[in-house]
């Protein structure tokens, strides 16, 4: 039986996972030189899975804002 598309979500995979598989776990651990190859792949210590964070957009206001500057004159800064 199918689901219809009304019931499906449109983000189901683009969610961080909870479990990383063991090819995953075992190229995560390799990068940080907690497993060596040809040691056996049973018994692999926990690995943290990192969610990626999406930084906001800037709104057009500010945006617009930085156009409207006078062409040629250099933006003031702090130092």
């Amino acid at each position: 039986m199918t689901i219809d598309k009304s019931l499906k979500s449109s983000r189901s995979l683009t969610r961080t996972r909870n479990v990383l598989t063991r090819a995953e776990r075992l190229r995560e651990l390799a990068e940080t030189d907690r497993w060596q190859e040809g040691e056996s792949p049973f018994g692999l210590p926990k690995v943290r899975v990192r969610k990626i964070v999406m930084k906001k957009k800037k709104k057009k206001k500010e945006e617009e804002e930085g156009e409207t500057a006078v062409e040629g004159e250099e933006p003031k800064t702090d130092s």
